[in-house]
């Protein structure tokens, strides 16, 4: 882990945007969801809905999803978004993946979110579990933390931090344009990307695109 980090944060040119949101909807459709019986038996979690975010704007944004290739000083596109997910254990930390993280609904990826880190905190990750991850999330909101500025995973494009989700003060715009300050559910994303493959506009659209979904789920039937 010492070496992996020390080799991104020295070779890879970070960038790291910040990005606060009212993420009331998701945690509304997460109790309706957690409910029904399409979801028995699954754990639901708010890491599952920034996965699921984070597959869906790299639909949109393909060149984050993305490694630098040092000895043919090019950018190599992946196909499929393998989604890593940092893990703490008693090892240290972690990033198993989720193959083809893309290609599947929020009901399994939510159920494979909950048997990887089982697996990973449990000592039981297997190379092939720790091999081949496009993009990753860092999920600091668990301990408490608000946000924080991710180091890339090495070989990838992008790394989001999720901090805590908290009820806060916001100011609400209602249909008619009326401004009220209201309490919702709050959280601060943050994305690290590497600057050799993402520029600036890249980054903040993929931000925003997570954001925008968190903040309003329904979005995903507009994108298809």
């Amino acid at each position: 882990m010492a070496q992996a980090m020390v080799a991104s944060a020295f070779t890879a040119p970070h960038v790291t945007e910040f990005l606060t949101v009212d993420v009331t909807a998701t945690m509304d459709l997460i109790e309706r969801l957690s409910g029904s019986r399409e979801f028995e038996g699954v754990k639901l979690t708010p890491l599952a809905l920034v996965g699921r975010a984070m597959c869906a704007a790299a639909r949109r944004h393909p060149g984050v999803n993305a490694s630098w290739d040092e000895a043919a000083g090019d950018v190599v596109r992946f196909g499929y978004v393998n989604l890593g997910i940092a893990v703490a254990t008693q090892r240290g930390l972690v990033v198993p993946n989720i193959k083809d993280a893309d290609l599947l609904g929020l009901r399994d990826l939510a159920a494979a979110l909950g048997t990887l880190t089982d697996t990973a905190r449990a000592g039981r990750a297997t190379p092939h579990d720790l091999a081949g991850g496009t993009m990753t999330i860092t999920n600091v909101g668990v301990f408490g933390v608000d946000t924080g500025t991710p180091i890339l995973n090495p070989g990838e494009a992008v790394i989001l931090a999720f901090g805590a989700v908290a009820r806060r003060p916001w100011v609400v715009v209602g249909p008619d344009g009326t401004e009220s300050i209201e309490p919702r559910w709050v959280t601060q994303l943050a994305l690290s990307f590497d600057h050799r493959l993402v520029d600036g506009e890249l980054g903040s659209t993929f931000l925003a695109d997570i954001g925008a979904l968190l903040h309003d789920p329904a979005q995903a039937f507009v994108w298809g």
